[in-house]
């Protein structure tokens, strides 16, 4: 506070200093109490709900990489009782003589059935090729050749057999496609 020559307060400044408040009365002071006590609720809340955003972000990141780890679970449920009838067919190859040669041939066949339905189970299918349009999404082309009896652009021979699952390619299938045969001079 500036004063003037004869000390005291000058003028213009005296009116800029706020007058002291008046002491606050009890229900006020109820009041005040109440809301503090109101914010510290709500912060506490806060804090609460901010814990559990991070303890659930936590548990859904540990679940997520459960689950990558343990994605092929069920399948593997699938194969392993078509691992073991394999086991036991080599087992047996190595003891077969005439009509037993046929018996492990047919139960080789039993389990190459028993593997494609548990493969089919979990969604894989087959692309079947042949004979079919020329797909570059399904097939893959290794050569042509000229044919009078498939018409051109068409699957001529498939030499492996592709796969997709449910949507998605996971082999495509290895053909050779037909084209015209070529014009003798």
């Amino acid at each position: 506070m500036s004063k003037t020559k004869n000390n005291l307060p000058d003028p213009e400044t005296a009116a800029a200093v706020p007058a002291p408040l008046p002491p606050p009365t009890p229900e006020q002071i109820e009041q005040l109490k109440s809301q503090a006590a109101k914010a510290d609720e709500h912060w506490e809340r806060l804090l609460r709900a901010t814990a559990d955003l991070d303890n659930f972000k936590k548990r859904a990141a540990r679940e997520k990489i459960e689950a990558a780890q343990y994605a092929n679970y069920s399948l593997i449920q699938k194969l392993l009782p078509v691992l073991d009838n394999f086991e036991m067919a080599l087992a047996a190859a190595q003891n077969a003589e005439g009509d037993k040669l046929a018996a492990l041939q047919s139960g080789v066949v039993m389990i190459q059935q028993q593997l494609k339905t548990a493969l089919t189970e979990t969604g894989l299918e087959e692309i079947d090729a042949a004979g079919k349009q020329f797909d570059p999404n399904l097939h893959e082309a290794i050569s042509e050749q000229e044919s009078a009896e498939v018409a051109e652009g068409n699957v001529m021979q498939q030499l492996r057999k592709g796969y997709k699952l449910k949507d998605r390619l996971v082999r495509p299938a290895t053909v050779i496609v037909a084209k015209k045969p070529a014009a003798n001079l």
